[in-house]
Parts: C-alpha cells; sequence; structure tokens
C-alpha cells in the first residue's frame, strides 16, 4: 500500500461535506451503535484475523518510505484521541512532508482495545500516502469499553506490529519505523494464546511474556507510548513505572491531547535528524500551533536533552525475544 499524495482541499471538503449533512466524521462508529451489540465488528479493511502482513513499500512515486504507525486506546474517555487527530490530519501531513520531516511518510491508524470484554479488541489499518489515510481512520470503530482492570490489549497489537508487519524502509535500508501507542493504561500481565488465535489467527500454543513481545517489536520499530491527559491515570505512579521499564524515556506524558499530531510529527523528525527541537517547536508556532508548541516541548525536553536525537529514537538491539512463542 501507500500510493497515491495527500490533498489539503480533498481532506477538507470531505469535512465541510460532512458537517453540512450531518454526518459523524466516524461514520462505521455511528452505524454500529445503532446495532445490537453482539453484531459488532471491525470493518474488514481493519480487521486483522488471518493478515499476512500490513506492508510499507517504495513505489516510483514514493521512493523513501518510512512507516508511521498510530495505534490508539479507543476505550472509554480514550476515544476522543482519534476524532482530536482526525480534526488535525492535514496539519501532520504538512508537518512531515512540506516542513521535510520525512520524504515519503505512510502511516498506519489503529485501535486497541480490551479482548477479555470487548468486541473488537484489535484494528489495524494498511500504510497510506494519500488521503487514504483519512477514510482508513474515520472507519475505526471507537467501541468505548474496556474491561476495567487497569489493563488494555496493548501486548497483543505489538504482537501484530512485530509479526504481521512488512516495510521496504527496514529491508531495504535497516530503518526503523515509528511506532505510536497512545493510552492511559497497563499491559495485560501475559499476551495470551488465546487471545493471539482468536483475534489474530495465529496458531500460538502457550502465551508470551510482555517484555519479550517489546523486545521484538524494538527489533523493526521505534516505540512510544504516549499518555494523554485524558484519565485519572495520568498522574498514576504505577502506568508510569510499567511502561517506563518497558520502553525507557520513550514513555511521553502529553499535557494536552489537542497537541498529540503535533508530538508525532516532531518525535519523527528529530528521530529522522531532519530537526532539533527547538527548529521544531519554532515551525509549531510558524503553522499555528503555539499552544501546542509548549505542550510538546515539555513530552519531548527530557529525551532530547538527555540523549542525541537519533539514540533516543533508535534503541540498541534488545533481541528477538521470540524463544517462548510456539507455533504448530
Amino acid at each position: 500500500m501507500g500510493y497515491g499524495y495527500w490533498d489539503d482541499n480533498t481532506y477538507l471538503a470531505g469535512k465541510t461535506f460532512r458537517a453540512a449533512r450531518g454526518v459523524d466524521d466516524f461514520g462505521y462508529t455511528d452505524t454500529l451503535r445503532s446495532r445490537p451489540r453482539n453484531s459488532w465488528k471491525a470493518d474488514p479493511s481493519l480487521d486483522p484475523f488471518g493478515v499476512d502482513k500490513r506492508e510499507c513499500r517504495d513505489s516510483d512515486g514514493h521512493p523513501d518510505s518510512l512507516p508511521i504507525a498510530v495505534l490508539f486506546d479507543v476505550t472509554g474517555s480514550m476515544g476522543a484521541v482519534p476524532r482530536i487527530m482526525q480534526d488535525k490530519l492535514g496539519k501532520l501531513h504538512g508537518l512531515l512532508q512540506r516542513k521535510g520531516y520525512a520524504d515519503d511518510p505512510q502511516i498506519l491508524f489503529g485501535g486497541i482495545g480490551d479482548a477479555d470484554s470487548d468486541r473488537v479488541p484489535l484494528q489495524v489499518g494498511q500504510f497510506e500516502s494519500g488521503n487514504a489515510m483519512d477514510e482508513q481512520l474515520r472507519t475505526i470503530f471507537l467501541e468505548g469499553n474496556g474491561g476495567g482492570q487497569k489493563s488494555e490489549s496493548y501486548e497483543l497489537a505489538a504482537y501484530f506490529m512485530a509479526r504481521h508487519t512488512s516495510t521496504d524502509a527496514w529491508e531495504k535500508r535497516g530503518r526503523k519505523g515509528y511506532l505510536f501507542i497512545i493510552g492511559d493504561e497497563l499491559n495485560k500481565p501475559r499476551l495470551s494464546g488465546r487471545h493471539i488465535r482468536d483475534v489474530i489467527g495465529d496458531k500460538v500454543r502457550r502465551d508470551i511474556s510482555v517484555p519479550s513481545v517489546y523486545r521484538e517489536l524494538e527489533q523493526k520499530w521505534n516505540v512510544y507510548f504516549v499518555l494523554p491527559n485524558q484519565s485519572s491515570y495520568y498522574n498514576d505512579p504505577e502506568i508510569a513505572g510499567h511502561w517506563t521499564d518497558l520502553l525507557g524515556e520513550r514513555f511521553l506524558k502529553l499535557d494536552d491531547p489537542a497537541a498529540v499530531c503535533e508530538l508525532i510529527a516532531l518525535t519523527v523528525g528529530i528521530g529522522e535528524d531532519r530537526i532539533d527541537l527547538s527548529d521544531g517547536l519554532a515551525d509549531l508556532r510558524d503553522v499555528g500551533s503555539t499552544a501546542e508548541a509548549k505542550t510538546v516541548h515539555k513530552a519531548l525536553a527530557r529525551i532530547t536533552r538527555r540523549t542525541p536525537a537519533r539514540a533516543a529514537a533508535l534503541p540498541k538491539d534488545l533481541g528477538t525475544g521470540s524463544d517462548d512463542v510456539d507455533f504448530d
């Protein structure tokens, strides 16, 4: 995937058209909520079951593809964040490409729920370069439930991204992609083999340790967990400790959820050595995101002042962590 080009006019025309007719931007969610809960399911374009690979490939029009994946927790109050992102998708793409943070960004969106309790615990789209990324984002089902156990199935999403993605950036150039998990809770204590079988379709016979999943994921991805100030867990030390143990300084707290697009764009630009933090903050002010610049500065200052940009974005090789995975 990843063909086509982003067009601001097409994006804005779509938003105007839907607003004029009273159509929800997240129309798939609106449609499903009018139906019985037992009929809820992921749109086929985002259903991970039986998917071999989600691919980010080079093309004549995009010869230097850079994979960027954004997976949202869509439970409870977190369902507001995808709406924020959809409202500012044009700004995200503008920062990435027109400001030169990435030559050929390809963006994948997905949704994360609770595999113990939700009808739709995981949704993963395609890598897109053009306006299809807007349609993909708007097709995510914002289920809004969750298990109420202070944990969601982030580890299941991490497994999918580790085992079921393939990118030319990595395979041709040895360059990692960027994965942003946006949520506010813990991983499950273990990645359940049953969840893998039921949701993804892989024939895994036993559970997998969560740290090993993230170690494998980090072989091909720069992984960030973004905790937006969207719930009572924002200042919870258990949440902070859990994610810091897994990802170190790539656990990012975001005071204002409205700055999520700007945070992602600057993180990529810094990681690709296209800008430093001060350059990025100036760019945000230039595009009218002055208030967001303060929030992003606070979120990124800790990692950019203590390590070089590229070192912060590209963690050391931690091994495959696959020795506790069984396949039939």
